[in-house]
Order: C-alpha cells, then sequence, then structure tokens
C-alpha cells in the first residue's frame, strides 16, 4: 500500500511537470502567431467553462431550476454586473424557482 502510493506520487509529480515544461521547451521565443496566441490565451476559459457548466445543471435537486438559474447567470454575465452579483443572484433564482417548479 506504502509502496503504491510512492508509485502514484511519482507518476502524478513527473505527469504534471511534464505539461508544465513542455511549453517552455518548445516555445521559447516569443510565438509570433496571432492565433496560437489566441488560443492559448483562452484555454484557461474554456477548461473551467467545460468543468463548471455541466455541474450547473447536476448540482441543485432541480434541473429545471438550475436552467432557469443558469440563464439569469448568462444574461446578468453578459450585462458585465460583478460576479458576486451574478453568483448571488443566479442562486437566490434557482433556489426560489426550485420551490415554485
Amino acid at each position: 500500500m506504502k509502496a503504491q502510493f510512492w508509485i502514484l506520487l511519482v507518476v502524478m509529480a513527473v505527469t504534471t511537470y511534464l505539461v508544465r515544461m513542455i511549453p517552455f521547451t518548445f516555445f521559447s521565443a516569443k510565438i509570433k502567431s496571432k492565433y496560437i496566441r489566441d488560443v492559448l490565451y483562452y484555454i484557461p476559459y474554456a477548461v473551467l467553462g467545460a468543468m463548471t457548466i455541466p455541474h450547473i445543471f447536476y448540482s441543485g435537486g432541480s434541473t429545471q431550476a438550475s436552467v432557469v438559474g443558469a440563464v439569469v447567470a448568462f444574461v446578468m454575465a453578459f450585462f458585465r454586473f460583478s460576479l458576486i452579483a451574478v453568483a448571488v443572484t443566479a442562486c437566490v433564482v434557482a433556489y426560489f424557482s426550485g420551490m415554485i417548479l
């Protein structure tokens, strides 16, 4: 059991290190392609969205209430409300719509 832990720890450390070091070794100069820079710029947002959005719809008790809360959040975010205002309002709307639906 202890040996397995150390093996898994080393494998995770190596994989994490490789993923972070590969861009530094291959892209030592400034990236001149606007397309590649744009893709690299939006990767964190795309990953965050891919991890967060499914949980919006399945974390609550009602999918319909979650959809209503998500729509309110998207509309508020479109109109550039603050993150706290969007999150709190979406949670409150999803909660009350869950009570109604």
